[in-house]
């Protein structure tokens, strides 16, 4: 208990960083109008590749006798690769519904 109040202590800057940032966080995203909250959230997801590339790095630097890095990075890898592609799969379907197919009839024959 006493090294963890230590590091908290040593730490102090980064941990107020950390909780006004989810403050802040919070506040931005109550803000956001619910149309917009899924294209922001796809788009979001997609941009998480960012965490393959750092499980990646972690696995590669990791010793070969460390299971729990070796263990983690590869599940980070897994959500994170399924977190890129549902953002990319979520983004595609909403393109979808603003292109105009030929199925649909125009205003101008449809009272004719």
């Amino acid at each position: 208990m006493e090294t963890l109040l230590n590091f908290i202590e040593s730490n102090l800057e980064q941990f107020y960083i950390v909780i006004l940032s989810v403050f802040l966080g919070i506040e931005v995203i109550s803000r956001v109008p619910s149309v917009l909250h899924t294209p922001l959230m796809s788009g979001a997801n997609a941009i998480h590749g960012v965490i393959i590339i750092g499980s990646i790095i972690v696995m590669g630097e990791a010793s070969p006798d460390n299971y729990v890095a070796l263990s983690l990075g590869f599940i980070a890898v897994i959500v994170g690769t399924i977190n890129v592609v549902g953002g990319f799969v979520v983004t595609d379907r909403m393109l979808e519904m603003f292109k105009l197919g030929k199925e649909q009839p125009s205003k101008q024959t449809k009272g004719k």
